[in-house]
């Protein structure tokens, strides 16, 4: 197979439409600096696409890796997770799947100090008049009284 089939010798191969999603490592490298090589083609990378030649794509379940890594290994506190991968998110650079909840999710993760998961699930429940079920008392219960989340236990 030649260099030309593969994408070439990175195997950066776009989507049909010139679209990539991008995956917590990109971020990762990007916002940490580690390693300095694929920090610096994370950079690369992203700065094409500020410069529109490629199209990077974000999905929720990317961020939600990303802070994860960024407080479980690199013990960042959550206010700086949160602010450091809105400023990224909100740059012309990536299209955020579910944006503006992926937004307000890292927010309610830092300011009310629970889970991005939770996050996810009670500002995506909020957005759409829903409610959610969960066994988790204290990231809901929390979430219910200084958000105005619907939230219940199964079978309670």
């Amino acid at each position: 197979m030649s260099e030309e089939d593969t994408g070439g010798p990175s195997g950066e191969t776009p989507g049909e439409d010139g679209t990539f999603w991008v995956d917590a490592n990109v971020l990762l490298r990007f916002l940490t600096g580690e390693p300095p090589e694929l920090a610096g083609r994370a950079q690369d990378f992203l700065e094409s696409a500020g410069r529109g030649e490629v199209s990077v794509r974000v999905h929720p379940v990317v961020v939600a890796e990303t802070v994860w890594v960024l407080e479980s290994f690199y013990g960042h506190p959550r206010e700086r997770i949160a602010s450091s991968l809105a400023a990224l998110l909100e740059g012309p650079a990536l299209a955020v799947e579910n944006k503006r909840v992926t937004l307000r999710a890292l927010e309610t993760m830092a300011t009310e100090n629970v889970d991005l998961a939770d996050a996810l699930i009670s500002e995506t429940a909020c957005a759409r008049g829903e409610a959610v079920a969960s066994f988790d008392r204290k990231d809901f219960r929390k979430l219910a009284r200084r958000t105005g989340l619907r939230w219940r236990e199964p079978g309670g």
